[in-house]
Order: structure tokens, then C-alpha cells, then sequence
């Protein structure tokens, strides 16, 4: 759905997108993978059962927006490393999506992804889908010094690191929960659906300001009104 008034797009100068599950729907091989991966790491870390690495992997993500943050302070993980490992899978189902990278060039003022994952993985995911000319740069777990999404700071860096003011800017993401600072800080808020009941949680509070059912229309009518 595409709102009828984006008049409140009118301001921005700073676009701010989330990468997995909101650029593209995450192929759902893909994401078995990265979950078996970092469940057999929990497995030879802690010597549990696939169970128990399941329960923990699902029970940090939920509590610090990160299975890999729940391990870093509780189990001493080192993330880069964890991160290499986990992210080591086969995007070739990834389907590219060159229309998406064209709208996302027009829009005026600075374009940047905000991720919770490390930058390789960015990297290797915008190449696949054919739009990393449209992004004028890349902020990951490391930008956020490994305190990722929905804490503030994660926030306060990029804008920091972009020199933008939140007033002006647009943030788009795939997890509902990730736009309650953003909705506070005064960006426009953009919600992009997927089949994650979990990241829909909350889709209908205030903090989502627009939903993107398709998001390659969705800029593309924004870049349209601001063009004309």
C-alpha cells in the first residue's frame, strides 16, 4: 500500500534503509542457513543440543536485537568472527532488483543503510541485488560499536556518522520494533511487511508512520513527488 499523502517526505535529506528483509525478501534457504550456522556455533560453544542452541539463539535475539550481542556478553564471542562464520551462506537465491537501486538513486540528499549485520554481508547482498551504486555508504554492527537495533545509540551513531538531523530523515525497516526511536527522534517512519509475524509486533502503533507493502512503488512514488 502506498500512502495517498507523502507530503511528509517533502523535508528529507537523509534515507535511511535497512538491509535483510526489507531491500529484499530473504530467500527462505538463506535464512535456514544462518540460523543452522549460528545454532551449530551455540552448540560447540556451550556443548548443548540443537534444542537448547535454538531456545538461546531465539531468546537473545529477542532480548538484544542480536543472537550475537546475547553471546558477546554472556559467553565472551568475539563478533567479527561470529560474524564471518554466520553470514558465510549462499545468497544466490537473492533475486536482483535493479528498478528498487534507480528509485532509491533519485531521491534527493544522502542515501545509507543502517545494519545490524557486519559490512561484508551488506556488501555481498547490495552486489546481488545490483543497487549498491544507489547508497552513499554503509553503517553496520561496528559503526554502532556491537550495540545493535532498537537501542538509541544504535540511532545516535548513524546520525552522528552522517552529520544528519533526524527531522530530516526517513527511516525504512522490516522489524516494527526498529522504528520506536526513530518515530521518537522525529524521522518519518516506514514499515516494510514481511511473513515474520514477530517484526510485525506493533506495526499498528503510532512509531509506524507508512507501510511499504511493495517498496520498490513506495520510493518510486517519493522520488516522483520530490522530482516534481
Amino acid at each position: 500500500m502506498i500512502a495517498a499523502d507523502l507530503t511528509a517526505f517533502d523535508d528529507v535529506d537523509l534515507w535511511i534503509f535497512d538491509l535483510d528483509n526489507t531491500l529484499y525478501p530473504r530467500p527462505e534457504t538463506m535464512w535456514q542457513q544462518v540460523h543452522d550456522k549460528m545454532q551449530g556455533y551455540i552448540i560447540d560453544l556451550l556443548g548443548v543440543e540443537r534444542p537448547e542452541a535454538a531456545s538461546l539463539q531465539t531468546e537473545y535475539f529477542q532480548k538484544y536485537g542480536l543472537t550475537m550481542r546475547g553471546l558477546m556478553l554472556h559467553h565472551g564471542v568475539e563478533p567479527d568472527a561470529f560474524n564471518a562464520y554466520v553470514h558465510d551462506v549462499d545468497i544466490s537465491e537473492i533475486q536482483p532488483n535493479p528498478a528498487l537501486g534507480a528509485a532509491i538513486a533519485k531521491l534527493p540528499g544522502r542515501k545509507v543503510i543502517h545494519s545490524n549485520a557486519n559490512r561484508e554481508h551488506a556488501h555481498n547482498v547490495l552486489g546481488r541485488i545490483g543497487i549498491a551504486e544507489a547508497f552513499d555508504d554503509i553503517y553496520d554492527i561496528r559503526t554502532s560499536r556491537y550495540i545493535p537495533k532498537p537501542a538509541q545509540s544504535a540511532y545516535d551513531r548513524v546520525l552522528e556518522e552522517t552529520g544528519g538531523e533526524p527531522t530530516c530523515a526517513a527511516m525504512f525497516e522490516d522489524m516494527a520494533h526498529n522504528l520506536v526511536v526513530p518515530h521518537a527522534l522525529g524521522m518519518r517512519c516506514v514499515f516494510v511487511p514481511t511473513s515474520c509475524d514477530w517484526a510485525s509486533l506493533g506495526s499498528d502503533d503510532e512509531y509506524v508512520h507508512f507501510v511499504a507493502e511493495d517498496l520498490t512503488k513506495f520510493v518510486q512514488a517519493i522520488a516522483q513527488r520530490r522530482a516534481d
